[in-house]
């Protein structure tokens, strides 16, 4: 029900626009070192998946939160190498054509993202502004 209003309600908007003025939102993507990183540590052999989330908070106004967990009916799934990468309905259009990676530096190993939408981000990479 909700996917049926988004998609009325998208129509309603678009109407009377030129093709090519309505913001299309790429989906984040994955690379093959996050996929494989998740392999490592075993995440679909526990049935889970990486979730990306988008919350309020945070030094510059908003923070992700990166976790195991499991999908759940409204997440877009994206997969590779036989493991998954969640992200809630909400999140998604914080997200649009962000890069997904895992990072190994001297001062420790993370998840990180790389979003083309922050116009701001704090030195820990875990909060963003747009």
């Amino acid at each position: 029900m909700a996917l049926y209003i988004g998609c009325k309600l998208i129509l309603k908007q678009a109407i009377g626009r030129p093709f090519g003025a309505f913001p299309v939102q790429l989906p984040p993507k994955v690379t093959s070192r996050a996929f494989e990183r998740l392999a490592e540590i075993g995440a679909a052999d526990q049935g889970q998946a990486l979730r990306i989330a988008v919350d309020g908070g945070g030094c510059s106004g908003f923070q992700y939160e990166i976790a195991l967990d499991n999908p759940k009916d409204d997440d877009l799934i994206l997969e590779g190498s036989g493991q998954k990468v969640v992200v809630d309905s909400i999140s998604l259009p914080f997200l649009s054509n962000a890069v997904i990676d895992f990072s190994e530096e001297l001062i420790g190993a993370r998840f990180v993202i790389e979003n083309p939408n922050a116009s701001s981000s704090c030195g820990c990479g875990t909060s963003f502004s747009m």
